[in-house]
């Protein structure tokens, strides 16, 4: 492993709705970020289909494999890690919500598919993305250069067990690609965000889209780096961007040497996954 120092963006683009588009301008988002001396590049949740159900198996037909190889190849041309948002997956009948990452030679190097399903019925708005996909069953952490690193996709941020079982894994920073509401988001984003990063004492980043005001689902936005004590290091509005933190994963051991909740858990009382 290298230096555990380095720095982050995350891209928070508007899907368009034309596929093409989108891509193209993911891949200029993700150069830029590079050039500006980014070594990890996340990106949003279906960050190349519209956050949809009249819109996801329409993509899903597109197949993710041309998806897949582009992202590789921005890795490998920008020499960074990429976190690839999530986008529509298909295995024979089967639909997930699925992130890909990349090292810096553009290998696959992890995948994860959205484990908990965005299923709600909350007063003006009802969504199931059950519907539509299947959930993953993985716990996904990985390994690259700085350290070791986690990945979840959104409403997965909701169940803090599966972090504590990232956490207990060894990942000192977990991604988060998102689609927070416009209901959820203002309530729950910047406090779920703050909260997962405290219960474990991890670097946190929470990857959203920018809004696309006036289509049916409008994101959230407001992307957010947060650091092992739950101090925002950086967070932007709903518009498009590139958001940027520095980050030392060594301030992790610190703040779990000065206040030791993550080092001093009862395993002997309660159970905590591997």
């Amino acid at each position: 492993m290298d230096s555990t120092k380095f720095k982050a963006a995350i891209c928070q683009i508007r899907t368009e709705l034309d596929q093409r588009e989108t891509m193209e301008k993911a891949g200029r988002m993700v150069r830029e970020a590079a050039e500006n001396g980014a070594n990890v590049v996340c990106l949003p949740e279906m960050f190349n289909c519209p956050y949809s159900r009249d819109y996801f198996r329409r993509y899903a037909h597109l197949g993710h494999e041309d998806a897949v190889r582009e992202m590789s190849g921005w890795a490998r041309e920008n020499g960074i890690v990429l976190i690839g948002g999530s986008l529509p997956e298909t295995e024979g009948e089967k639909l997930y919500n699925t992130c890909f990452v990349f090292d810096e030679d553009g290998k696959q190097i992890a995948k994860h598919r959205k484990v908990h399903l965005f299923d709600v019925d909350i007063p003006g708005m009802r969504f199931h993305e059950s519907h539509t996909f299947t959930p993953g069953e993985d716990i996904t952490v990985f390994d690259t250069r700085y350290g070791r690193f986690g990945v979840a996709i959104c409403f997965d941020v909701r169940f803090p067990e599966l972090f504590r079982a990232m956490a207990k894994r060894g990942a000192k920073m977990i991604f988060l690609p998102a689609q927070f509401n416009m209901k959820t988001g203002p309530a729950h984003w910047d406090l779920s965000l703050r909260m997962r990063a405290v219960d474990n004492e991890v670097f946190f980043a929470g990857a959203a889209a920018a809004r696309y005001e006036g289509f049916a689902y409008e994101c959230w936005g407001h992307s957010a780096f947060i650091d092992p004590y739950g101090v925002v290091l950086s967070k932007c509005d709903e518009k498009e961007r590139i958001l940027y933190a520095e980050i030392d994963l060594s301030r992790v051991e610190t703040v779990r040497e000065q206040l030791p909740t993550f080092n001093r858990l009862r395993e002997d009382v309660y159970p905590v996954a591997k």
